[in-house]
């Protein structure tokens, strides 16, 4: 479901480039309203994007193996980010989420156990005039920007 109500910038708000998981078909599960939330996960023992993505900042997404193309965006309206669970207790977290996250079993198997665990509430989704950006060696699955025109290919 696009929503045409378009959110408007505010200062300091950060700009992010999301992957999302085309086998899982997260974009088209988003645009569906079939999933409301995109999850991060780390073996570590900090979160995966440590406290850096805020609500209210505005998410692009693009589709991993597909043609690098940006073609929607939307608000990052909740995050919630729990440190150094257990195996258990991060599956046990990620499955509360189960029908906002709408996870693959591939995306399970990826997902659940991880140590450190974001997931993030997206809303807002509206379609935009598509785009590439310029990957260069920059091999992270979610990258924050303060501006996306800094990544646009020109």
């Amino acid at each position: 479901m696009v929503n045409t109500d378009w959110y408007q910038k505010r200062e300091g708000q950060a700009e992010h480039l999301v992957y999302l998981d085309n086998e899982g078909k997260e974009l088209e599960k988003l645009i569906n309203g079939e999933k409301s939330m995109i999850i991060r996960g780390a073996a570590g023992k900090k979160s995966p994007l440590g406290g850096r993505a805020k609500e209210n900042d505005i998410l692009y997404f693009v589709e991993k193996g597909g043609k690098m193309e940006i073609t929607h965006r939307g608000v990052l309206t909740k995050v919630i980010e729990k440190y150094k669970m257990t195996p258990e207790e991060s599956t046990e977290f990620i499955k509360g989420f189960g029908q906002e996250l709408n996870l693959s079993e591939k995306q399970k198997t990826r997902w659940y156990g991880k140590r450190c665990i974001g997931i993030y509430e997206v809303s807002h989704l509206e379609k935009i005039e598509p785009f590439y950006y310029n990957r260069e060696k920059n091999m992270d699955d979610w990258i924050i920007t303060d501006n996306i025109e800094d990544i646009k290919v020109k």
